[in-house]
């Protein structure tokens, strides 16, 4: 790194405000190391959540292995997702680094912050704000997603009150103190949940999403919450200069949708979200009077099923993301158990043109029979690696900046993990990668490459979200 301009040489090895621009992303080093949160929370297990690094380099003899572990100071976290101080918001600002990861916590509403600069290899506890913070300054709770803004500051947003009632908003925290500031947002006028989001201020625009009331989602899944309004159904359209909430787009309802990505290219005023209980992917678009809108354009077909929660078993897309040079898109199916990849060339007409099963569940043997399937001819085989049966689903997604590597861990929500997969929480997550086809599309397991975090020393736990110290195509936002 101390070759590419805007990154800092020797100490802080991997550190730094990012890349100019996403193909210059593309042309970054090869991922050595990856941060990935470790759940304890209704496992059973009285122990913190902690913060694994797991060694990804193939060269290397502690190859996907995790190498260290940082314990959270308190039980019953929730670590979920996770972002950065700095990223390439920040690119040409000599000032900024890229240092601290950002962890918020879902349910308790605390956020750490992690030094990965000292040693990148074993990051160390750098500051946590107390839930009593957030509440009382922003009365929000249940923080989700982080961004770094080019501003210096960082930006999460938030699914609910301190109460868990739904409520959309955002966080501040100054990016150097890491002290907040305050809301995000303007005005009377908030949208009724909250999840995810992504700015694009070439359209002075930020796009969030909405998962459901916290307190609904807190004890699993409830089918008798459908139609209640207990889940999202929008997308939800910010002015980005003056922080006002403007429009709300309509994807459905209950369809949850949750991961929204913009395309990488800083003046695309398009992108995608992934919506989980209707299972289809939308692609949302600025027309030419300036209003945002969305339209369908994958659905994943439920299956007929016996022995189910559900007469119908829909896919249960949990994760999407783009890859860097907008080509493909990638989705995962946590319930119906496969990966699938894209080609976005055309945005309006995505082509299938990957797609591998990774467990799930509707494998053969197990206690759900298909009956009625649009798609497969028969229900998958069981996934086994290494001689490991893999529990749950793919979930959680992360790209090599190359596009080359999938990466793919298995645990969503640890009170959805119980629920869907109880076998998730007596075996442990998984952590697996997939070798990309870049040229013409595909998919396919890499059988070397395996994180069982089944064998953890303090017993299975629940792996989530993976972040590289260097940034990847998730949490970067070019402006």
């Amino acid at each position: 790194f101390g070759l590419i301009p805007g990154f800092f040489p020797a100490k802080c090895g991997s550190c730094g405000p990012g890349y100019a621009s996403p193909l210059d992303a593309m042309k970054g080093p090869r991922e050595e190391i990856i941060y990935v949160p470790c759940i304890y929370r209704n496992t059973g297990r009285e122990k913190p959540d902690f913060l694994a690094t797991v060694d990804v380099d193939p060269k290397s003899p502690s190859y996907s292995q995790v190498i260290h572990r940082l314990p959270m100071p308190n039980r019953g976290d929730e670590l979920h997702h996770s972002g950065w101080n700095a990223c390439s918001s920040c690119f040409g600002d000599p000032t900024k680094s890229r240092k601290f990861l950002v962890l918020p916590s879902l349910i308790s509403s605390r956020i750490y912050v992690v030094d990965v600069c000292t040693e990148p290899r074993a990051p160390r506890l750098f500051k946590v704000v107390n839930p009593e913070d957030v509440f009382w300054k922003c009365n929000l709770g249940y923080p989700h997603t982080s961004h770094c803004l080019g501003s210096g500051e960082v930006m999460i947003s938030t699914l609910g009150d301190p109460a868990g009632n739904g409520k959309g908003g955002f966080i501040l925290l100054d990016a150097e103190t890491f002290e907040i500031k305050g809301t995000w947002e303007r005005g009377d006028e908030v949208p009724p949940m909250g999840y995810d989001f992504w700015y694009q201020p070439r359209h002075n625009v930020l796009i969030s999403t909405e998962w459901g009331v916290p307190k609904a989602l807190g004890y699993g899944f409830d089918p008798n919450d459908l139609g209640k309004g207990r889940y999202g159904r929008r997308l939800n359209v910010w002015d980005w200069s003056s922080h006002r909430y403007v429009q709300a787009i309509d994807v459905g309802e209950d369809s949850a949708p949750l991961e929204i990505r913009f395309l990488h290219d800083p003046d695309a005023a398009e992108g995608f979200v992934g919506c989980t209980i209707s299972s289809a992917i939308h692609r949302f678009y600025k027309t030419q009077g300036g209003a945002w809108v969305a339209e369908k354009v994958i659905q994943v077909p439920p299956k007929k099923v016996e022995g189910w929660l559900l007469p119908e078993m829909p896919g249960f897309i949990t994760d999407i993301l783009i890859s860097l040079d907008d080509r493909f898109l990638y989705l995962s199916n946590w319930m119906h158990g496969d990966v699938r990849q894209y080609d976005i060339s055309d945005t309006r007409r995505p082509r299938l043109v990957g797609q591998v099963f990774l467990g799930g569940s509707i494998t053969k043997g197990g206690p759900v029979r298909v009956c009625e399937d649009e798609e497969l001819q028969s229900q998958p085989e069981p996934f086994v690696i290494q001689g490991k049966k893999v529990a749950g689903g793919p979930q959680m997604l992360q790209l090599s900046l190359d596009g080359r590597r999938l990466y793919v861990s298995t645990s969503l929500y640890s009170a959805w993990d119980r629920q869907f997969y109880p076998e998730l929480i007596r075996d442990g997550a998984v952590m697996l990668q997939l070798d990309v086809d870049t040229e013409r599309g595909g998919l396919s397991v890499n059988p070397k490459f395996l994180v069982d975090f089944g064998r953890e020393p303090g017993g299975p736990c629940l792996a989530h979200e993976m972040r590289y110290p260097g940034g990847d195509c998730t949490s970067d936002i070019w402006v």
